[in-house]
């Protein structure tokens, strides 16, 4: 099964975070390329897991997918900015 996954990349000082809200898992390597590498293992994993124990159906509905003519399909993650006020802290 394939499909793209939202993913954000976050610099952490020495360290770099995958992040997708689409299965709301997160890993940490030292650069892009380990860090990427190391997502692919954990969805890998993810989804070895959920298959194995039988609960495809329930995780996935219960994170957003939806089941389109038999194929899973990510929910719709949008990229946006929010501007919010926050009290100063002295």
């Amino acid at each position: 099964m394939n499909f793209n996954l939202p993913v954000s990349l976050i610099r952490e000082r020495e360290q770099v975070v995958a992040y997708t809200p689409a299965l709301d898992i997160s890993t940490v390597g030292r650069n892009e390329e380990e860090v990427k590498t190391r997502f692919a293992e954990l969805v890998n994993m993810f989804f070895a897991d959920i298959v194995e124990t039988g609960s495809i159906d329930q995780v996935l509905s219960e994170l957003g997918w939806q089941k389109i003519s038999g194929a899973w399909n990510p929910p719709l993650v949008s990229n946006e900015e929010i501007n919010v006020s926050v009290p100063v802290f002295a």
